[in-house]
């Protein structure tokens, strides 16, 4: 993998000039959208400083992700090519988000104290966004490395790994290092909440483990979870840690500082030697001393957020695959999905038919493979994403369609009863649909998933404006069944594109649990040296190769040319060989103003840049031959500074 220059110098015109495609004119008018809820969004629930309008205290470690969650997509939309002010306020509002729970006393040094990967790596994404958000802050890349640090054993205070066992010191672990041992407060304010949820050890003194809750709200009860789960379950190493993959690699993408690259490899590959060990499943808790369930009975399942965990096999696959994603974009080397895949296969070994449909298990007990359910398509898509590889491909056919995957859903924001409904994560629910589209299966998804996405932000706006959306209305109590204001912001939002990502960018929306934001393509504003398409300017991701991309550029005004520049990757990671132009009826090449002749003719590229020029009211259809995974992966645009920027050094004696 290479880090090339600066090469703007190729450029292609488009010709074509006619009515915007109905895709087009829906996508910029989804941005102006987006543009006022987001406005409209910050002016209600923040004051001027970027704090937010809340309680005045919050006492448990459980919360201060969520925050970071109803605010982050703030950051995202400023990347895609949201308004100019974006940059500044999603900035604020981190600050003060950081800043007030900083005196909540939860974060510390500007990170999360002490929690858990699933959490970090919900509220991080925020963090990795803002890189997307660019040209990066010093700030940005200051923070970038003290966070990764604490990660690498590289930080006094925070000595989370284990440098030589090649491990994480507790499943709860941040800016504080790891938490051994938890107190009744780091729970408090989820009690309630938990009450429904199944507890974590066949064992717990009054519980009913087949009745699939647990009473955390009992005294008595809670006393022995604590307990048990200091005794049995917060020290050692679980595969959720493996999320913090993604901080380190953002480190990466700031810095270019090759130390963090190989953590990410060697920490995997810890990961893998352990599943070999354990017969090819990955085991959900080591021990300090790097054995497998060390302080759990020599059990492999029954760990943090493990096999027994109410979430099962998600939060095990979950973090396997954004690890594994995250080592190929370092590296190229599609051999890094390995992990992903054997547990993906070993899991469908386990495949049983139920009723006339094939399920396989997503929980672990002490009795065995339980919990059997229909397999979930996102994690093989994700990988086949990144690899474009036939046995990827054949991990999703392989799952039987037990629902239409061509079904475009608006997720249910109206729960029973007019409560906040909780179906999906960050309202990530069209993968199955983008999928059979970008595989020529579904031709009227783009304007279907946009219609969709209208849908959504209206119903979030009628929520806002709802006496549910009133701050001053919000109840005290942490642990009310039906509401718990610490989500409150997440699911009152209405800045969710998913729609834009999957059309402009050319891949799934994240993983909501601290996946980075892959995609084949990221745009740029040659006019006003900035992230994002240009003003007017829509685009349409429609076929993806291996070895090739189609992608649509419009530019939907009538009286102004817009520039885009087109990058390879997200990060920069894709080189773009050349550029042929298509033919708008069949799909042949054709020739454009310019200097650019397609087919034979196709302009030479030979960088991850393509500079494209859109007169008023034309479109032009490219077919880009890529070679993927070429260039370290990097934030930087093509007119930021490379990533070796200074890095202030603080006193080492006081």
């Amino acid at each position: 993998m290479s880090s090339p220059s600066v090469n703007l110098t190729t450029s292609i015109t488009a010709s074509r000039r006619g009515p915007a495609p109905s895709w087009a004119a829906k996508q910029r008018q989804l941005f102006d959208l987006l543009n006022e809820s987001a406005r409209k969004f910050i002016d209600r629930y923040t004051r001027p400083d970027g704090t937010l309008i809340w309680r005045g205290d919050w006492p448990g470690m459980d919360g201060s992700d969520d925050p970071y969650e109803g605010f982050m997509n703030l950051a995202l939309l400023h990347a895609l090519g949201g308004d100019d002010w974006l940059h500044e306020a999603s900035r604020r509002v981190w600050e003060g988000i950081t800043w007030q729970w900083t005196e909540y006393g939860q974060i510390h040094r500007e990170f999360d104290a002490y929690y858990d990967w699933m959490h970090h790596g919900e509220g991080y994404l925020y963090f990795y966004f803002l890189g997307l958000a660019g040209p990066a802050t010093m700030k940005d890349r200051q923070r970038a490395v003290r966070f990764a640090n604490m990660y690498t054993g590289d930080d006094e205070e925070a000595q989370n790994f284990d440098k030589e066992k090649q491990l994480m010191r507790s499943p709860l672990n941040g800016s504080r290092g790891p938490r051994f041992e938890t107190s009744r407060e780091d729970w408090s304010t989820h009690r309630g909440i938990l009450d429904n949820y199944l507890a974590p050890y066949e064992d717990i003194p009054g519980v009913d483990f087949a009745s699939g809750t647990c009473k955390w709200s009992d005294d008595t009860i809670y006393g022995h979870l604590i307990a048990m789960m200091n005794e049995r379950m917060n020290r050692g190493d679980v595969p959720l840690n493996l999320n913090a993959t993604g901080l380190v690699t953002n480190a990466f993408m700031h810095t270019a500082d090759e130390r963090y690259g190989r953590w990410v490899l060697d920490y995997l590959a810890a990961w893998c030697e352990r599943a070999e060990r354990n017969g090819g499943i990955i085991p959900d808790n080591v021990g300090l001393s790097g054995e497998i369930g060390e302080y759990n009975d020599g059990k492999w399942w029954g760990g943090y957020y493990g096999y027994r965990w109410p979430h099962g096999f998600m939060t095990v696959i979950e973090p396997i695959t954004n690890a594994t994603m995250n080592a190929v974009l370092l590296t190229g080397d599609m051999a890094h999905l390995g992990l992903a895949r054997r547990q993906l296969d070993l899991n469908w070994s386990l495949r049983r038919e139920e009723n006339g449909a094939v399920t396989v298990p997503h929980k672990h007990f002490d009795a065995g493979w339980t919990d059997y359910r229909s397999a979930t398509v996102k994690y093989p898509v994700y990988l086949w994403t990144v690899s474009m590889a036939d046995e990827d491909l054949e991990r999703i056919h392989r799952i039987p369609k037990l629902y239409d995957w061509n079904e475009v859903i608006v997720p249910n924001v109206s729960g029973k009863d007019g409560k906040l409904g909780r179906e999906t994560k960050h309202y990530i629910v069209n993968t199955e649909p983008w999928f059979q589209y970008i595989r020529g299966q579904l031709p009227d998804y783009p304007d279907r998933v946009l219609d969709a996405n209208f849908r959504l932000v209206v119903r979030q706006l009628e929520r806002m404006d709802s006496p549910i959306g009133d701050p001053s209305a919000w109840p005290v109590d942490y642990n009310d069944d039906d509401f718990s204001s610490i989500h409150i912001w997440q699911e009152l939002c209405p800045v969710y594109m998913e729609s834009l990502v999957q059309l402009t960018m050319g891949g799934p929306m994240h993983i909501s649990h601290g996946g980075l934001q892959h995609g084949r393509f990221r745009y740029f504003d040659a006019d006003r040296k900035r992230v994002g398409l240009p003003l007017d300017t829509a685009a349409l991701v429609e076929k993806l190769g291996d070895a090739s991309a189609t992608l649509q550029l419009v530019n939907t005004s009538q009286f102004e040319t817009r520039t885009v520049v087109v990058q390879g990757g997200t990060f920069g990671e894709h080189r773009i060989e050349s550029a042929s132009v298509l033919d708008e009826a069949d799909g042949t090449t054709a020739d454009t103003a310019g200097g650019a002749v397609a087919g034979a003719d196709a302009v030479e590229v030979g960088s991850k840049w393509l500079q494209v020029e859109l007169p008023p009211g034309t479109s032009i259809r490219l077919e880009l031959a890529m070679t993927r995974y070429a260039n370290k992966p990097t934030y930087d645009g093509p007119w930021s500074p490379q990533s070796n920027g200074l890095l202030l050094q603080g006193r080492t004696q006081y």
